[in-house]
């Protein structure tokens, strides 16, 4: 069974895009130092890493002398709201109100509960029982 294909980057490859994001553009060594506040990684995983972002198309590449300069291709606005379809369509089944309910800390509603569920005037006095 083939792989899905996902959208949103893993976490080593968003880390890079937050990067370019905050520089705007840059070498691999500029992406390295500012990933390297958070987690140290070797020049190499980075040159990967930022290799892999362009043939997925998040990023573009430019050559500028002897080495190539990142900068993103798609906005972190965009990967947003990719990133909250893919939870709404895995965890919500496609319902923004199902999400909504889930972070307000409410009680899912289901259809067919709401429809057993008898109205004040259909329940039984049991006083008078």
């Amino acid at each position: 069974m083939p792989k899905a294909v996902r959208e949103v980057p893993p976490p080593l490859e968003l880390h890079c895009l937050n990067a370019l994001w905050s520089l705007g553009e840059g070498g691999v060594g500029d992406v390295r130092r500012v990933v390297g506040q958070s987690r140290p990684l070797a020049y190499t995983t980075i040159m990967t890493v930022l290799e892999r972002l362009v043939r997925k198309g998040k990023i573009a590449r430019r050559k500028a002398g002897r080495a190539f300069v990142y900068s993103p291709a798609t906005s972190r606005d965009e990967l947003r709201r990719t990133a909250i379809r893919e939870l709404l369509d895995g965890f919500f089944d496609g319902s923004e109100e199902d999400l909504v309910r889930f972070l307000r800390n409410e009680a899912p509603v289901r259809a067919e509960a709401a429809a057993v569920q008898p109205t004040s005037d259909e329940r039984i006095d049991t006083v008078l029982l």
